[in-house]
């Protein structure tokens, strides 16, 4: 089994927003981390977090002038019971700071507020559009992702379960992976964020050890959710704790034709926030829904299912991109008015109005005399509100109330819910570093929890909105612990804007990593959409006819934007469960695709999904567009299919636009920043100097294809050169070769510091592979100073010098069309002698063993080249749509600079010099 050891390195198992957090707190504090997720994607169960984060004291709190602080705060969350209310109270205090973190490095929109159940003060934020955990989660996953591009500070490792945690005496040291189905070894401390177990209903689950009780309810967790984090930490001696408190969620969304389903969406919070209320079967308020969860969860084992949650106009139209995303996933209906809701559920109108009657008076008398009921209120104080108040939780904050009166003719979005397993509050037993706990109750060196996976902070109850903070918190807590531990006095404050060059722009962006290995994506291109089969609808695509015969999960078809994708084979590897995608099975699921996904995520998640389109494009065997989606990011429209010239032709221009694009971007970045002279092991350098030279060889071997046309030609070439050394600062150069030789030593010299921080320590991991760029360059280096003696600094005074004709303006503007540049027939100018590197090439290459040195050495330069190509393609900024076709450019461009340079030595092997064009003027003799 392969190790490596790189000491500045930490390990994070959890690609959640937990594990996101601490691997981006690493790299802020100036370590390295890799993560490792099991699931074919990162996001983990915080991409389905729907009611937000909670904060107090945030900035976004303060410009709507909402009197919270951390005190009101901490009292609410430890009413939960926390056992340990330090770890409690640490969430509270840092809320502020750690939602305003993600505001302003991140870019993210968290600008609405709303009181969830328990709270005292409206402190869950959210921003405007899709579900926030998913938009929280995403941008620290791309900017993670961006550094990981960028950079060697990140990697990233899908499809990679973490087996076992490695101990040296009382300390964890690293961890086993397994992927591929072989095992790995990563060194460095280790921070489990890989969630809670509320998703495993096998014998030997951590759920039927603690919890069997709970064994027939659904469950809105991921199929990853088995506790493997748990049971790792406590197999080396870690303490867990609360492990009996598995939260059950009141509100979790019945689809009507799949009731049984055991994996269920989960109503956001926020909707009851908003002013949504809960019937009975009855059509009664049996509750208070602004409650705590084990509460509302308590009440409704006491009352009639089902359960419907009720908003109206108000309350829909403040939160209505959730209820049509829930409408149009079948879990929520839009009834025109009260009185169809009314028939509907079997109850006579006027139930339902005297329901909405009692709740609107209850409101308008707290209005006036808010501590004068007869009812106990919760949190505290007293209730006017009957329905609630008889259960000893009295409601007393109410929002988008209606009267009786309106419901008749009131528009109402209404879901049925039921209790589900969704938290598991109990895990390892963590210290306020993050730190996991041993059998001595001291921090075991090395370990951390943060996320779901530890316990301790929310008691027998959390409250709604803590899930994403915990996270948050608790992932920054722990990557500052892991950093300080391995770094110590070395650790450094590192702008993530910095690294990634800019950050994120507050949209869910396109990467070339998400979802996916850095590993196994980084270097490979994204495949094209898999053609249409045969049979397809008419005019050459599909009709919706056709795709509505696909709908089992088997054989399941669904269209966004126009596109008809086969998901068939995508339904296990989708990050919001399988039912998400069936529920549209045969469907045009565009609307609600597009209210969740960014618009590139088609071709970063299932590129091969894609089949053709509907009215055209499929049927008949047409690619689907490239990278899948018919777009590529950044916009840029991918015709595939190759037409009668077999070829696709317009996709190798564009590709190649961009190829130009990014080079002239890397070249003018290169010459014109100073960013580019600091020696470090960053890419940033090696990748820009790699352009510079690569332009450099290209132009090299252009220019040296003079020799074909004579010694005056390629003597003129090189004196061009020495006719720029006024450009060189006083030195017998010109800037083009200062540069050049700037931009070797920086590459050399950041190649060969990689290599030392990071490659040497992946050898036993990845075997010697790792080092082909490191052993090919050094083999370059070696040849490259041998020729540069040979050629730059050769003896051409053996045979004295040539001479030309140089044009007057460097270029022989009336000798283009014949190619003669620099040199010139015109008799008026007056001969200048030069150093005769035509003779000192055949004089070298006239030896078979120089020329067989100079052919092999070429063959390593092709191989390097195309070797760093492939690694420096992906981080071009090129359209993903473009990347596999500009890789085959830059090859097909090193394979014929390659030729090129073989053809030199072949060509003088193979002839005999010229004597040239004007051999009266040159010395007799002067090449035999």
């Amino acid at each position: 089994m392969a190790t490596s050891f790189p000491t500045n390195q930490a390990i994070v198992v959890g690609g959640g927003l937990g594990g996101m957090s601490a691997a981006n707190t690493v790299v802020e504090n100036g370590g390295r981390v890799v993560l490792l997720d099991k699931s074919s994607f990162c996001g983990g169960n915080s991409t389905k977090a729907t009611s937000g984060i909670n904060g107090a004291g945030t900035k976004t709190q303060k410009a709507k002038g909402i009197p919270d602080n951390a005190d009101i705060f901490t009292q609410d969350t430890l009413k939960g019971g926390a056992k340990k209310p330090e770890l409690a109270k640490l969430l509270c205090v840092n809320s502020a700071s750690d939602v305003d973190w993600l505001v302003e490095k991140f870019n993210l929109d968290l600008s609405l507020l709303a009181r969830l159940g328990g709270h005292s003060q409206p402190r869950t934020h959210r921003g405007k559009e899709r579900f926030p955990g998913m938009t929280i989660t995403y941008a620290l996953i791309q900017m993670l992702e961006k550094v990981a591009e960028k950079t060697d500070l990140a990697r990233i490792v899908t499809k990679a379960k973490v087996v076992k945690l490695i101990q040296e005496g009382k300390a964890c040291v690293g961890c086993v992976y397994e992927k591929g189905g072989q095992n790995f070894q990563e060194f460095g401390p280790v921070i489990l964020a890989s969630g809670g177990f509320g998703a495993d209903f096998t014998s030997n689950s951590l759920l039927a050890q603690y919890r069997p009780d709970l064994l027939h309810l659904p469950t809105t967790n991921g199929e990853h959710c088995t506790g493997d984090g748990i049971k790792m930490g406590e197999a080396i001696g870690a303490k867990s704790i609360d492990l009996e408190w598995v939260q059950v969620h009141p509100t979790g969304l019945v689809k009507p034709d799949d009731a049984d389903a055991k994996i269920k969406f989960l109503a956001a919070e926020a909707l009851r926030g908003v002013g949504g209320i809960i019937l009975n079967a009855e059509g009664k308020r049996f509750c208070n829904e602004l409650g705590r969860r084990d509460y509302v969860t308590g009440e409704m084992w006491k009352s009639k299912p089902p359960f419907r949650l009720c908003l109206n106009k108000a309350s829909s139209d403040e939160i209505i991109w959730h209820c049509k995303h829930y409408t149009g996933r079948g879990v929520m209906k839009f009834y025109e008015n009260g009185e169809a809701l009314a028939k509907d559920m079997g109850v006579a109108l006027s139930v339902i109005e005297q329901t909405h009657e009692e709740h609107y008076a209850a409101a308008k008398k707290t209005e006036t005399q808010p501590d004068a009921g007869p009812w106990p209120a919760y949190p505290s104080g007293k209730s006017w509100d009957e329905a609630s108040g008889k259960t000893g939780s009295g409601k007393k904050f109410y929002h988008n109330i209606i009267p009786g009166s309106c419901v008749k003719n009131e528009p109402f979005y209404v879901a049925i819910i039921t209790p589900v397993i969704h938290y598991c509050m109990g895990g390892l037993l963590i210290d306020t570093d993050s730190a996991c706990v041993g059998p001595n109750n001291q921090a075991i060196p090395g370990l951390y929890a943060a996320g779901e996976v530890a316990g301790g902070v929310h008691g027998n109850n959390r409250l709604g909105g803590n899930s994403l903070l915990d996270c948050v918190v608790f992932g920054r807590v722990a990557g500052k612990a892991a950093a300080k531990y391995m770094l110590g006095a070395d650790m450094k404050d590192v702008d993530l804007k910095d690294v990634t060059g800019g950050g994120l722009t507050g949209a869910v962006e396109s990467s070339k990593l998400a979802g996916g290995s850095y590993e196994d994506k980084m270097n490979t291109a994204t495949a094209g959409a898999a053609g249409a089969p045969a049979g397809g609808g008419g005019g050459g695509g599909y009709s919706m006819e056709e795709v509505a015969k696909h709908t089992s999960k088997s054989d399941c078809w669904v269209v966004v934007s126009g596109q008809v994708l086969d998901v068939t084979s995508f339904l296990s590897e989708h990050p919001g469960g399988e039912l998400a995608i069936l529920t549209f099975a045969g469907k045009d699921a565009t609307e609600e695709f597009n209210m969740i996904h960014p618009p590139d995520v088609i071709g970063k998640y299932a590129p091969d999904s894609v089949i053709g389109m509907i009215g055209g494009g499929g049927g008949g065997g047409a690619v689907a567009g490239g990278g899948g989606g018919g777009a590529v990011a950044g916009g840029i429209p991918m015709e595939d299919n190759p037409g009668a010239l077999l070829i696709n032709v317009k996709s190798y221009f564009n590709a190649t636009w961009f190829l130009l694009l990014s080079v002239l971007y890397e070249v003018c970045a290169t010459i014109f920043t100073a960013k580019n002279i600091k020696i470090s092991n960053d890419r940033l350098g090696l990748t820009r100097s790699a352009i510079l030279l690569i332009l450099f060889i290209v132009i090299h071997a252009v220019g040296n294809l003079h020799v074909f046309k004579g010694p005056d030609d390629f003597n003129g070439y090189g004196y061009f050169y020495v006719r720029l050394y006024w450009t060189g600062f006083g030195l017998p150069a010109n800037i083009v070769e200062e540069y050049i030789l700037l931009s070797v030593l920086l590459h050399v010299f950041v190649g060969l510091k990689r290599t030392w921080d990071m490659k040497l320590a992946l050898v036993n991991t990845q075997g010697i592979n790792v080092l082909n760029l490191a052993i090919s360059g050094l083999m370059l280096l070696t040849f490259m100073t041998i020729h540069l003696f040979q050629f730059r600094f050769g003896d051409t005074d053996q045979f004295g010098p040539y001479y030309v004709r140089p044009p007057p303006y460097l270029i022989n503007f009336w000798g283009i069309l014949s190619l003669n540049l620099f040199w010139t027939q015109d008799s008026s100018i007056e001969p200048v002698g030069v150093r005769d590197i035509y003779a000192l090439e055949f004089q070298i290459f006239k030896n078979p063993l120089w020329s067989l040195f100079y052919i092999f050495s070429v063959g390593v330069f092709m191989v390097h080249a195309c070797l760093g190509w492939k690694k420096v393609t992906p981080v071009l900024g090129i359209p993903r749509g473009h990347i596999q076709k500009v890789e085959m450019i830059g090859y097909a461009i090193m394979i014929v600079m390659g030729l090129v340079y073989i053809s030199f030595p072949l060509y003088v092997m193979a002839t005999k010099p010229f004597s040239g064009y004007e051999d009266s003027i040159q010395i007799p003799g002067r090449v035999e």
